[in-house]
């Protein structure tokens, strides 16, 4: 199952350094070699950088 990603949905990271955390999506880019790099902002206000690739869109139950 492949969920858009898009600014302001609430993330988990399951990959990574960042792995285990959690966070509101703020900002999408494109990198030069064609990855999907985020902007996440945690709880806390600590932003920390990371591939889309890594990061699962949670879903309001």
């Amino acid at each position: 199952m492949e969920t858009t990603l898009k600014d302001g949905d609430h993330c988990t990271v399951v990959g990574g350094t960042h792995k285990g955390k959690s966070g509101t999506v703020r900002d999408i880019n494109l990198s030069k070699t064609g990855h999907i790099t985020i902007t996440v902002e945690q709880q806390n206000g600590v932003c920390f950088k990371t591939l889309g690739k890594n990061v699962v869109v949670q879903t309001k139950a």
